[in-house]
């Protein structure tokens, strides 16, 4: 994706630096991933800038999946399935905070940089 290219700062991480996504308790792994694709949708997806309209199309498609699975996960909260422990909290505020030391576009642009390591952390939850 062209958010990767455009990332300069390797050496600053957003979500590896919030400790290690796989070591989340399964308990804890719905309430860190409902809060994760929030904070996507609310905040990387609307900072994103870029005047490539395929990358906005893919953005949006993106989006629109994202929203569909926090939709999902917030029934499971609100019907107390989606345990929100400390843990969860915990992880989360450590990503916030790291994610709110960048200006608004350069953490969006970090966060989709890193987007397959959510991916790939989705997909072995969802394995495991």
């Amino acid at each position: 994706m062209e958010s990767q290219a455009n990332d300069q700062n390797i050496d600053f991480r957003v979500l590896r630096n919030a400790g290690s996504l796989q070591d989340t308790e399964p308990s804890d792994r719905c309430c860190l991933l409902r809060h994760l694709l929030g904070l996507y949708l609310d905040r990387v997806f609307r900072n994103y800038q870029t005047s490539d309209h395929h990358t906005l199309r893919k953005i949006s498609s993106l989006a629109n999946s994202f929203l569909t699975i926090k939709k999902d996960l917030q029934l499971c909260h609100t019907y107390t399935t989606c345990h929100c422990g400390e843990e969860a909290t915990e992880k989360y505020r450590q990503i916030l905070s790291h994610f709110e030391q960048l200006e608004p576009q350069a953490a969006a642009v970090k966060v989709l940089g890193e987007l397959d390591i959510l991916l790939r952390w989705m997909k072995e939850t969802e394995q495991g």
